[in-house]
């Protein structure tokens, strides 16, 4: 058997820093822009900015719990350390369906653009896997997991390698592209074509908050991390900032890059036209040797952020076992290395399982977006709750006007869920409020955990209420709904009920008394 060892803290400012740029960085540069234009035209670029803001609030609110408590999965353990284990266990779930999906999602993204040379990889005329592409992805993800098993330090030296690639090929994409701008292109149909709808839908479906959840590595390997109280806030700010200023300049030059002549029908159905965004855009405007290495990078960068969210799932893992005290063998860490190898099998099992429906990267990021904003979006409600419960708790690094920032952001984050769309939020939260019923009822029966159980439900119902709530707007209103509520009022009505929510969540966390916040993982 495998001793029990602890996390190593090997991970630098550098090293962190390109952890949230690869993880940002990924496939969702690579698919997003197309998708955007068509939801919300040359209004995109709004789209982008809204993006970039609100997952800059979600993450100064990270900064704030990474620094105080540098916990490894913290994503999955800081709802536990403020509301108890049962949130902890569902937002772990959550949080563990979104990241293993992920590594399979950057897979399935390298194989579609590798399939430009290589056709066989994908079925004939469709974008889902052959039989050879499902294989070529099984690689990448036997690859991933040979980086990750060894050493945390061997996963960021490869990391950092990749990362640099990453970045030099969308800064010329950039360069190139605004040579050859048409700013006609952004009045053909108005700036706005599709109004605040489109520019909401496009924040959600398009891709765009897809493409920039890369928050949660940085607070998932936290335990790993030197001087992790200054190192965290810093990568956390730089990885936002940087990659909304990449991301807003690779739309612009999309939208005035495109031929004039081929917007005669407006901007519906460009996704189609340009289903590998800059590769066909080069091509159309002749530049063949940009679109190689644009392919080059499409293989590598998603490979890159793959290999990333194979690293942070083990963890998150890892936090989901402690915090359900279940199946206590995830939470070995292997003496040797500090890698968590057991959550790490379980990782590449799961990433492999999400490929076996042969899905597009299309079919998931609806579901996969929807996921991960929630598991930030609890995040908020977990810094208002140990600000009362905790004041004492050391906070190297403290969110000023919280009292704003902290509703504002979760606000921010319901809107996000809400609109992606009634067909995704019905089952993904109904299966969490399927979930919630079961836990209940199979602990109800003893008497002696009663108590215990009943203060863990008065912890997270404000949770299972929002899931309600938030389904039935989405299932009355006008994003997949039967439009019984028009927009704007409901994406008004939403906001009011994410502010009240809020506020339940934040009273409904655990006492002075009840916290739990001491570690043994190595910090």
């Amino acid at each position: 058997m495998t001793a029990q060892g602890k996390f190593h803290k090997r991970l630098s400012l550098t090293d962190l820093t390109f952890i949230g740029l690869g993880s940002i960085f990924g496939s969702g540069w690579l698919f997003a822009a197309s998708h955007v234009a068509a939801m919300a035209g040359p209004a995109g670029i709004v789209s982008w900015l809204v993006g970039g803001i609100a997952v800059f609030l979600l993450g100064l609110v990270y900064c704030e719990l990474g620094a105080a408590l540098p916990r490894a999965g913290g994503v999955v353990r800081y709802p536990e350390y403020s509301h108890g284990p049962l949130l902890g266990s569902l937002m772990g779930l959550i949080t563990l369906i979104a990241f293993s999906s992920l590594i399979a999602i950057e897979a399935e993204a390298s194989r579609q653009y590798a399939s430009a040379w290589f056709p066989g990889l994908n079925q004939p005329g469709g974008s889902h896997p052959s039989v050879w592409g499902w294989l070529f992805q099984f690689a990448l993800l036997l690859l991933f997991f040979g980086l990750n098993y060894f050493s945390v330090k061997t996963f960021a030296k490869a990391n950092n390698v990749i990362s640099v690639f990453k970045f030099l090929v969308p800064l010329l994409v950039i360069v190139l592209l605004l040579t050859h701008f048409k700013s006609e292109n952004l009045h053909v149909q108005g700036f706005a074509p599709f109004g605040a709808a489109g520019v909401e839908a496009a924040i959600s479906a398009g891709g765009i908050i897809f493409a920039y959840l890369g928050l949660t590595p940085i607070v998932s390997v936290a335990s790993e991390v030197r001087q992790p109280q200054r190192t965290i806030p810093i990568a956390l700010i730089l990885s936002v900032t940087l990659s909304t200023v990449i991301y807003v300049l690779l739309q612009l030059a999309f939208l005035g890059g495109i031929p004039t002549e081929q917007l005669g029908n407006g901007w519906t159905g460009i996704d189609k036209q340009y289903s590998l965004p800059y590769r066909d855009i080069a091509m159309a405007l002749g530049m063949g040797w940009l679109a190689v290495l644009v392919v080059c990078d499409a293989v590598v960068s998603p490979s890159g952020t793959g290999n990333i969210y194979m690293n942070a799932t083990p963890r998150v893992v890892y936090g989901w076992a402690r915090s359900g005290g279940f199946l206590p063998v995830l939470t070995r860490v292997d003496a040797k290395s500090g890698i968590p190898r057991p959550a790490l099998w379980l990782s590449l099992a799961l990433s492999v399982f999400w490929t076996l429906p042969f899905p597009s990267w299309e079919t998931l990021i609806s579901v996969v977006s929807a996921a991960l904003v929630l598991s930030y979006a609890v995040a908020p409600v977990s810094v208002a709750a140990l600000r009362r419960s905790a004041p004492g708790l050391p906070r190297p690094f403290r969110v000023s006007a919280f009292g704003v920032l902290g509703p504002l952001s979760f606000v921010v984050a319901a809107l996000i869920v809400y609109w992606s769309t009634w067909q995704t939020l019905s089952w993904l939260l109904g299966l969490q409020v399927l979930l919630f019923a079961g836990y209940v009822l199979l602990r109800l029966p003893s008497r002696a955990a009663r108590p215990r159980l009943l203060r863990q439900v008065r912890g997270s119902l404000w949770l299972i209420g929002f899931y309600v709530l938030v389904m039935g707007v989405s299932y009355l209103g006008t994003f997949g709904g039967i439009g019984a509520i028009a927009h704007p009022w409901d994406t008004l009505a939403m906001a009011v009920i994410a502010f009240g929510v809020y506020y339940w969540g934040a009273c409904s966390g655990l006492r002075s008394e009840e916290l739990a916040l001491e570690e043994d993982d190595g910090e």
